[in-house]
């Protein structure tokens, strides 16, 4: 049970989301780099959030670590749901460009 929470909450390499995308298929590219930004976001804000006191939002107990994680991952896919940072949109045209110089 740990070892999932832990799992859950340790940072994700933004780069992972990308490798075995088709570069062909618009929609998963586009898909692919939202979901990069979001990993992107969720890396910053877990950085944001470390250090701060125990308690608050989370409270102080065992728990307190796990939840701490779900809310910043749900947090991270708000803002990428919402537009982001224009993150997304730049990774789109990358891998679009990159598709469109491999043919």
């Amino acid at each position: 049970m740990m070892e999932a929470v832990q799992a859950n909450s340790a940072q994700k390499d933004p780069r992972s989301v990308l490798q075995g995308i088709d570069g062909s298929n618009k929609s998963a590219a586009k898909k692919a780099a939202k979901e990069f930004e979001a990993v992107f976001l969720n890396n910053m804000l877990q950085m944001m959030f470390t250090g701060l006191e125990e308690g608050g939002t989370w409270g102080a107990g065992n728990g307190a670590e796990a939840w701490r994680g779900l809310l910043v991952n749900e947090y991270a896919e708000s803002i990428a749901d919402a537009g982001g940072i224009g993150l997304a949109d730049a990774v789109e045209r990358e891998l679009i460009a990159l598709q469109e110089a491999s043919q």
